[in-house]
């Protein structure tokens, strides 16, 4: 194992309404103050009693999934909580990830895609 299920990310035109919506379905507290994230108008969460996390991040000209079309697929990420950015990255490369930003090294997470091509980041602990 070389990382811990952060958070679950959903694209949305409105991030606010989005965790107000999680948060009328599954209960708990939506914009908890926590140090891994910062809040801000693309930015929200959903802190579930549970212990769940979802995030919903503002994507300008959103354009929601048609379900079942291929041509409008579903929209999300996994963050993956790791203690040491560098060492998990080479390992998910070595497991069949693809690099797809490493932020030069400058922030505290890195994007990655999945080998069938979807996106998860790797998020310093």
């Amino acid at each position: 194992m070389i990382a811990k299920l952060q958070c679950v990310v959903l694209d949305c035109p409105d991030v606010r309404e989005l965790a107000r919506f999680y948060r009328s379905l599954l209960g708990g507290a939506v914009d908890r103050p926590d140090p891994r994230w910062s809040l801000h108008d693309d930015w929200s969460t959903l802190h579930t009693d549970d212990g769940l996390v979802l995030a919903f991040q503002r994507v300008a000209d959103h354009r929601p999934p048609h379900w079942p079309d291929p041509a409008r697929p579903q929209q999300f990420h996994l963050d993956l909580e790791v203690e040491d950015l560098d060492l998990a990255q080479a390992e998910a490369v070595a497991r069949g990830a693809t690099v797809l930003d490493d932020g030069d090294g400058k922030r505290g997470w890195r994007v990655l895609a999945d080998p069938a091509g979807h996106p998860f980041c790797l998020v310093r602990h």
